[in-house]
C-alpha cells in the first residue's frame, strides 16, 4: 500500500502505527510479516516507545547534538545532517503479524522520521502473509 503524509517541522516523528495496523486489518492476514519502506534520502522508519512524546524529542534532540544541522559537511544542498539521521534510523522496518496484530511491545510504535522538511514525503507497507 503506498501512502502519503506532509510534515510540518524541519525534524519531526509522525507515529505511524494506525495506518500500518489498518493496513493489516484490511488485509485480513492473521499471521506473516509487515515491511514498512521510506523511499528517501532524508526520512527514514523505526520503531520506538510512543507511550511518552519526550522520547522523541530525545532522540531529535540527541540526533542534533551528534549530527548538527550546521557543519563543516561539502554536500552542498546543507541537508547532510538529514542524510546521515535518515541513514542511522533507516529505510525499512519489519513488524511480525500475530492472529492479525502488530507484534509490536506494549509501547513501541512506528515513526516516520523526517529530518528535512517539511515536505510531501511517502511510504510503502508490504505484507506478506504465512504460508
Amino acid at each position: 500500500m503506498y501512502h502519503q503524509l506532509k510534515t510540518t517541522k524541519p525534524q519531526e516523528f509522525i507515529d505511524i502505527t494506525d495506518i500500518v495496523y489498518t493496513d493489516v486489518r484490511n488485509s485480513n492476514v492473521k499471521d506473516g510479516i509487515v515491511v514498512i519502506y521510506v523511499p528517501h534520502t532524508t526520512a527514514g522508519v523505526t520503531i520506538n516507545e510512543n507511550a511518552d512524546p519526550d522520547v522523541v524529542w530525545d532522540i531529535i534532540s540527541t540526533l542534533d547534538k551528534v549530527y548538527p544541522v550546521k557543519c563543516d559537511y561539502r554536500h552542498l544542498e546543507g541537508n547532510s545532517h538529514a542524510h546521515i539521521k535518515a541513514s542511522l534510523m533507516g529505510a525499512s522496518c519489519t513488524v511480525i503479524i500475530k492472529d492479525g496484530k502488530l507484534l509490536l511491545g506494549t509501547w513501541q510504535g512506528i515513526y516516520f522520521c523526517e529530518f528535512d522538511g517539511p515536505r510531501v514525503r511517502e511510504f510503502y507497507v508490504k505484507i506478506i502473509k504465512d504460508e
